[in-house]
């Protein structure tokens, strides 16, 4: 008799693919959780699921596809990235949204071009179409673009030099963290902080709480064992869940690949308990 996945064995709640700002197909994605042995995985494309019924066709009986998305927001006037997992897809409001979002980012998108050019940097109008022709536009493709072009040598130059926080000033493009909170939970799902920065603290964490927040992520590329385990022991005083991934983009990084970061399967059922019926 089947007993299921064992309690111990690691999935991944945190993955990109071409849909996003990803390097891999959604069904490429699926393939590699198969080879790592992965019970489990969410494809969590930036505003956007669109990669959703390639990824669970793919996976048929062979990997669990758990809905997700990461959601661009704002709080205390910084960008906050929020996990959704198990809602809805057809849900009205979380699709309208991450509509309007995606469609900010164009706009967005093209004013960076904009500044670009005031900084005596010009892009191939061919390049800018074909990227507009992808996924989830966003700073990292306009970093491919920078590369391409030989305005940089390297793809961190691009931020260093044109993307990073001392470049171009266009603000981000992001929901209110609470509203977008609430839209997660009315798709009945579970929101989740990703990869909290340094300075997050458990009291920080207990307000997201107060506004329906149910998890938070401790497993993560570049997270220290001391950091994971403080993460860890916020979540517990707090009644949070927690979640965890590679946050993989594609080749190139294994620290980053399918399966490197995250949770057990336990932790995953504790998670899916939270939904939102």
């Amino acid at each position: 008799m089947n007993q299921g996945p064992s309690p111990d064995a690691r999935v991944d709640l945190h993955v990109h693919t071409t849909c996003s700002d990803g390097a891999y197909t959604p069904a490429q994605v699926v393939e590699l959780a198969r080879r790592a042995g992965l019970p489990a995985l969410a494809i969590t494309d930036h505003d956007t699921f669109a990669g959703l019924e390639e990824a669970r066709a793919a996976a048929a009986d062979r990997v669990e596809l758990v809905a997700g998305v990461e959601i661009t927001c704002e709080w205390h006037d910084r960008e906050f990235h929020l996990l959704a997992y198990f809602f809805r897809p057809g849900d009205d409001d979380l699709r309208a949204a991450l509509e309007r979002v995606r469609r900010r980012r164009v706009e967005r998108f093209h004013e960076m071009i904009g500044q670009l050019r005031q900084h005596g940097v010009h892009l191939e109008d061919g390049a800018v179409a074909r990227a507009l022709l992808g996924g989830v536009i966003g700073r990292r493709q306009l970093a491919e673009l920078l590369l391409e072009g030989g305005q940089v040598s390297t793809y961190r130059q691009a931020f260093t030099r044109y993307l990073g926080g001392d470049g171009i000033a266009i603000p981000s493009v992001s929901l209110p963290v609470a509203e977008a909170i609430a839209l997660v939970r009315g798709a009945g799902g579970v929101a989740a902080m990703a990869h909290p920065a340094y300075d997050c603290t458990q009291e920080g964490l207990a307000q997201l709480k107060c506004h329906g927040l149910a998890a938070v992520e401790v497993d993560y590329p570049g997270f220290r064992p001391g950091r994971v385990r403080r993460l860890r022991e916020w979540a517990a005083a707090l009644g949070l869940a927690v979640t965890g991934g590679s946050d993989c983009h594609g080749p190139g990084d294994h620290l980053r690949e399918v399966g490197a970061r995250g949770i057990t399967w336990s932790e995953l059922q504790k998670l899916r308990q939270l939904t939102c019926i």
